[in-house]
């Protein structure tokens, strides 16, 4: 933590900063996909729509209207968590790969009518007018430099990642276990097993809701396509899944790693001629080997690691 912290003090590239921002960005976005994929059992791979929900909202509210980025990013989360109780209830009557592709499937339907309602500019997307603006502007969360941005990001991380903590101790908490273990079980004891699943959406989709429209204020343009692909939604997941599901440090661990070597991998050798697609064959094969070694990914094996240690 204290090295995140600090770093935006010593000697750094603009592509590092925005690394950096990248890494914070996906382990909030991690740190809710692991409430209901790592602690629910349930592998949500429709996330991004509630990336796109979050970045529409303050987007077209800031253009329209001016709104500050304190009032759109809670209306947005408003707005997520009730997409999720509308899709949720009979999302969560599924199990296992049907839950997976339904949740695939609102996301794709959601992201076409993004793509052709004129309000939020269709396909086109939206623009914000910085020109509006006199950065740093903190109401609306419009920058020139970087640095502040970095460092909102960081306290949003920090008060996630505490809400995390507290949240695995949680009776809710421990009735996901349960429920991940055996819901048949679960139930006999008492707890409504949907009803549960449905409260920890809601937690799952504010995350990436918030961090959506810290996403518009931070990349100043946004298109369906950037926000609510499908690429996202699956590189949120395996990036959880990566780090290890179900553990507290598992999503910024794999966002440590995947981040900055899809980022660095892609600038090195993707850019050059000749090895155009060398750095997703690499990307690729780091994960296929890490998932090999340890299903439960790299926390899995630092728990391995410790077991040892403490049995010699």
């Amino acid at each position: 933590m204290a090295a995140i912290a600090l770093f935006p003090v010593f000697p750094h590239s603009s592509f590092a900063m925005a690394t950096m921002i990248q890494f914070l960005m996906f382990s909030l976005y991690g740190m809710g996909w692991n409430t209901i994929g790592g602690y629910g059992g349930q592998v949500d791979l429709g996330q991004a729509q509630f990336l796109g929900i979050g970045a529409y909202t303050t987007a077209v509210m800031l253009i329209r209207w001016d709104t500050p980025f304190w009032i759109s990013a809670p209306i947005g989360m408003v707005i997520a968590i009730c997409w999720s109780f509308i899709i949720g209830y009979p999302l969560f009557r599924l199990r296992g790969h049907y839950f997976a592709i339904a949740s695939i499937a609102t996301s794709l339907v959601l992201a076409d009518i993004f793509s052709v309602w004129d309000f939020v500019g269709a396909s086109r997307g939206l623009e914000i007018p910085v020109h509006r603006f006199k950065p740093p502007d903190f109401l609306h969360l419009i920058f020139l430099n970087d640095t502040y941005y970095y460092y909102l990001l960081f306290g949003l991380f920090l008060a996630g990642f505490l809400f995390i903590n507290g949240f695995r101790r949680s009776r809710l908490g421990f009735q996901l276990r349960a429920i991940k273990d055996n819901d048949e079980v679960a139930r006999s004891l008492g707890i409504n097993v949907r009803w549960a699943k449905i409260k920890t959406y809601a937690i799952s989709v504010s995350y990436i809701s918030l961090v959506g429209s810290f996403h518009t204020c931070y990349i100043k343009n946004i298109e369906p396509e950037d926000t609510m692909s499908l690429d996202i939604s699956i590189l949120i997941a395996i990036m959880a899944m990566l780090g290890g599901t179900g553990s507290l440090w598992g999503p910024m661990i794999g966002a440590a790693i995947m981040i900055p070597t899809k980022s660095y991998l892609k600038e090195w050798l993707g850019a050059r001629a000749g090895l155009v697609g060398l750095d997703v064959i690499i990307y690729g094969a780091v994960i296929m080997l890490i998932s090999a070694i340890e299903p439960k990914g790299i926390y899995g094996i630092v728990e391995r690691v410790r077991r040892r240690a403490r049995a010699s």
